[in-house]
């Protein structure tokens, strides 16, 4: 174990934590004291973030009280309060008789009520009459890090791991600062390596890492974060020895009871595993004829004794898929493993489905497994590491894009059928369900490589501890303690963000069909660049048309969903425009609901989004002189890039499909 101590968070920077003076707040009075009955870590961190908060917004200094406060006391209190109408994880803040109270039935809800309660600080929001109360939307609130023990990150866009280097685990003041910025946006489950899971990152469970795992896990653990690690599914035979890794064998379970006995014991506060199994060459239990059921539940069993949960990937296919064969789809391979399996999972399994059957694409149809499992623990996965959506070189604000997801009608019930309804658990009245998010950190000097990417880490947390939150009232938080209240870059910046991802869409691959870019990295236009290659991406564009048939005539994927939603992607003509190309093979000249054809759209929507890219960049220009210079001028070197590369996108796209059809642009504009 590495211990490295960097003080005052000395190196980085605090993102949306960076408190600045504010000289004239007539809420200062509530920050003369700090009331507490009880002793608890949890609380204690509350505690010691307001203090935080107090002194460098306010330059005063609380004073802790460990009693309740009596009458005519002015102060904050915070209430460990059984009798309050909410949960342990939810808070009530308002404000009665000259004292902020901060109320919940738990130490996380007071820890999450503490932060809300600075965040309305940060936006000088009036504190005198205040009145919230909260409950978070769903019981798992989880980072998904891809992080590797050499120090790299898989899709990490943000420097390298701040957890691991040179196969040792990093614990030092970031650690820390990391779980404060977690826990201040709601997030209480953090997964710290990469579900491709090789080499050392096996032995994480073993006794050589057990130290150095329950220091992290102890550090998380004050701010209300259970420690999760990605589980290596062949690690019996890789640690332990044995010949197989076989669920059903009674040796392999009974060295999995042995093995995760040990793992709960010497490390308290932790959370259970996450599996990524017979997807891309991964170990499952397909290798030895078994069922995704069969391999989790063997797990689950494990841990279940601990209060253990099993968080099961659903992202399997076929990776071996001839590219001249039509009828096989890797969009159907979730729903077609799964589905049959419904209600054979355990209870402390939850199934991460993504967000789409494909890959965390700009855009896809939403995955037809939610809903479809009505027995079954399910929780959404997205991504805010834009792998395919910039890889952090772009700004692409992607909270409206996951709104849209948890609005999502399944129909699997006359109410409470949305995806947010299913995650949440008001759908089926269970509780090991929520959401997931593949993180977009590193050890950059501020946390996301790209200054505006961390609007998504913070839209990710404040979306999943509350879903009824609009993207723009996110968007507009995370700039207010981000940069401040001067209302021209409040204004700026929230625009920006806004037309980000939209921008992004129209330079990118068109109408649902994604997969336009350079294999193994995925990263600028290559329109060809998976046509022919083992992944099934196709988009199987001809000189005729473009687009792939997944209505019942073609693979059958539309058929996946319930009705309407079924119906309404099998029919052509009622499909969503935006979705077209994803279920359809249709000719260049169709004409879409917009009532362009297919061909100029994509002509149209890659000069556009080219354009909104440079108007994105004269929009940050604007802005010099009213953020600091060292912010400024990274964030205008990536919009830099930005403006390049979507011209790029736009050119190479375009020139495409001219060449490939002869048509020309009906504005006549330069096509190479």
């Amino acid at each position: 174990m590495k211990m490295e101590k960097t003080e005052n968070c000395k190196g980085f920077e605090n993102a949306w934590l960076s408190y600045r003076l504010q000289t004239d707040c007539k809420d200062m009075q509530y920050f003369a004291a700090v009331y507490v009955e009880c002793t608890d870590p949890v609380i204690d961190s509350a505690v010691s973030e307001l203090q935080i908060a107090s002194e460098q917004i306010l330059g005063r200094r609380v004073v802790l009280h460990r009693k309740a406060p009596v009458l005519g006391a002015v102060g904050i209190w915070l209430k460990l309060d059984i009798t309050e109408t909410i949960s342990k994880e939810g808070y009530h803040l308002y404000e009665k008789e000259g004292l902020l109270v901060i109320a919940s039935a738990g130490a996380q809800g007071i820890l999450y009520g503490s932060f809300a309660c600075i965040r309305q600080l940060q936006m000088t929001a009036p504190l005198q009459g205040i009145d919230i109360k909260e409950e978070p939307s769903n019981p798992l609130r989880m980072l998904n890090h891809w992080d590797n023990m050499d120090g790299s990150i898989e899709r990490g866009y943000s420097g390298n791991s701040f957890f691991f280097c040179d196969e040792e685990v990093l614990i030092n003041e970031r650690t820390k600062c990391y779980a404060r910025l977690a826990a201040s946006i709601g997030i209480n489950a953090v997964v710290i390596n990469n579900v491709n899971v090789r080499g050392n990152a096996t032995r994480l469970i073993a006794e050589d890492y057990t130290p150095q795992i329950k220091v992290m896990s102890e550090i998380f653990a004050v701010y209300g974060i259970r420690l999760f690690l990605s589980l290596n599914f062949a690690a019996p035979m890789e640690l332990g020895g044995l010949e197989t890794a076989d669920p059903l064998d009674e040796t392999v379970r009974q060295w999995w009871k042995d093995r995760m006995k040990k793992v709960f014991t010497q490390i308290p506060n932790f959370g259970g595993f996450l599996v990524k199994a017979d997807s891309e060459g991964r170990e499952g239990p397909f290798t030895y004829g078994r069922s995704h059921a069969e391999g989790a539940n063997m797990l689950a069993e494990a841990v279940a004794p601990y209060g253990g949960v099993i968080i099961w990937r659903c992202f399997v296919y076929n990776c071996q898929q001839d590219w001249r064969d039509y009828k096989t789809d890797r969009a159907r391979s979730g729903y077609d493993n799964f589905a049959p399996l419904d209600g054979k999972f355990l209870d402390n399994v939850i199934l991460q489905i993504k967000n789409g059957p494909m890959d965390f694409q700009v855009r896809e149809p939403v995955h037809p497994l939610f809903g479809a499992m009505p027995k079954t623990n399910q929780m959404l996965e997205v991504q805010i590491a834009q792998e395919y959506t910039g890889q952090q070189r772009h700004v692409c604000y992607l909270i409206p894009m996951f709104k849209e997801i948890l609005a999502f009608h399944t129909y699997c019930k006359e109410q409470n059928d949305t995806v947010a309804d299913i995650v949440s658990g008001r759908t089926w009245g269970n509780q090991n369900c929520g959401m997931t998010a593949v993180a977009n950190t590193g050890n950059d000097v501020n946390w996301t490589g790209h200054d505006l990417a961390a609007a998504n880490l913070y839209g990710f947390g404040r979306l999943s501890f509350n879903t009824n939150c609009s993207a723009e009232e996110i968007a507009r938080e995370w700039i207010l303690c981000t940069f401040g209240e001067d209302a021209e870059v409040v204004k700026t910046i929230l625009e920006i963000l806004m037309m980000s991802w939209p921008a992004y869409e129209k330079y990118n691959a068109p109408l649902g069909i994604g997969w336009m870019v350079n294999p193994n990295y995925h990263y600028g236009p290559s329109v060809d660049g998976y046509e022919y290659d083992r992944w099934g991406t196709y988009h199987r564009a001809d000189h005729q048309g473009i687009g792939v048939d997944r209505s019942s005539a073609g693979t059958g994927y539309a058929m996946q969903y319930r009705k309407p939603n079924a119906s309404m992607y099998n029919n052509l003509d009622c499909c969503p425009d935006a979705l077209k190309l994803f279920f359809h093979h249709v000719p260049y000249t169709y004409k879409l609901q917009s009532g362009k054809t297919v061909l100029q759209h994509i002509y149209d929507t890659h000069f556009e989004g080219a354009a909104e890219a440079g108007k994105m960049r004269s929009m940050w220009q604007s802005l010099q002189g009213k953020i600091s210079e060292d912010i400024y001028q990274r964030t205008l070197e990536r919009f830099d890039h930005q403006v390049w590369h979507a011209r790029e996108w736009c050119d190479q796209i375009n020139s495409y499909f001219y060449r490939k059809t002869g048509i020309e642009d009906e504005q006549g504009r330069k096509i190479y």
